[in-house]
């Protein structure tokens, strides 16, 4: 009897749960909950699996596209109003600046009443004084070409043009005296920035600067053309003080000439011009503010460029 009903107990059991030693049970549940959490489909039947709507997991291309666009943006404000970069393509201010060079010119220099000094190295625009103004060109191709140039990608435009300011308003700047050096207001400039083996000039002149003009040359005097080459172009060969662009302040390409543009303490004994003006006559020069520039000699050998442009 007691056999019998351990059997008939053990009966029902194996009766209503006969996978349970096969694990026929276990099995398809496990693959279910497995399936389902690969691959949930959401509740409106489509199809596609849960969280592809995400905006967090959607393509980013857009915020990508949008944040390339606004940087783009303010680095154009920047170069605009603060600081803007310049290739240099040529060689004639050698040795302070090398055909390559990348330099940042402060805008922000001259912008708030200070003007050029003497033995400042300035961009400045060249319309009018060293380049004949030009009909304008493709307005689109110009705007194109201006905004690489702001960001540093192309050369400069064909009228921005580095040099270093030698003489400002009112100055007497001659060259060159009986030891074959440049004077200004009379006193004696030692040029130690110019490439060594250059004269101060390969020409003579005697002029003097008109007020709010600049006379300026390159370092690297036989491969210049500036101011002394334009002496009987209209302006005299002489840069209206408006035009400036900025102050070269720093070299910032390549990375191993990484430094700022060094200043000078050639002019620190020049005196200021005289308050009468200075005598003219035979080889004084123009007077302040007359805006002929004076008399000088003939144009230096160069190659047309240093940069922006010489």
């Amino acid at each position: 009897m007691d056999t019998e009903a351990q059997h008939t107990e053990r009966g029902p059991s194996s009766d209503t749960d006969p996978d349970r030693d096969s694990g026929t049970e276990e099995g398809p549940r496990s693959a279910r909950v497995s399936g389902d959490s690969e691959g949930a489909e959401d509740p409106a039947g489509s199809g596609d699996p849960v969280g592809a709507g995400d905006p967090e997991r959607a393509p980013s291309w857009r915020r990508t596209a949008l944040l390339g666009a606004a940087c783009v943006a303010f680095l154009l404000l920047l170069s605009h109003f603060v600081a803007q970069p310049f290739l240099i393509p040529s060689r004639s201010m050698e040795p302070t600046l090398r055909v390559g060079d990348r330099i940042l010119v402060n805008k922000l220099a001259y912008r708030f009443g200070d003007e050029p000094h003497r033995g400042d190295v300035v961009v400045f625009d060249g319309t009018g004084s060293f380049v004949r103004e030009e009909a304008a060109g493709d307005p689109v191709t110009g705007l194109l070409r201006d905004g690489a140039a702001a960001l540093g990608l192309a050369e400069p435009a064909e009228t921005d043009f580095v040099k270093r300011v030698v003489g400002t308003g009112g100055d007497r700047v001659v060259c060159c005296d009986e030891d074959g050096r440049l004077t200004v207001n009379g006193v004696t400039v030692v040029e130690r920035y110019l490439m060594p083996g250059d004269p101060p000039s390969g020409v003579p002149f005697d002029i003097v600067v008109p007020a709010d003009r600049l006379w300026v040359m390159g370092d690297h005097r036989s491969q210049s053309s500036d101011s002394r080459d334009h002496l009987g172009s209209p302006g005299g060969g002489m840069v209206p003080v408006d035009r400036v662009v900025g102050r070269a302040d720093w070299i910032v390409w390549p990375f191993g000439r990484w430094s700022g543009v060094a200043g000078t303490d050639a002019f620190d004994a020049v005196p200021a011009p005289p308050a009468g003006g200075h005598p003219t006559g035979p080889g004084a020069g123009g007077a302040p503010g007359s805006g002929d520039g004076g008399t000088g000699g003939g144009a230096s050998s160069g190659d047309g460029g240093a940069g922006p442009r010489g």
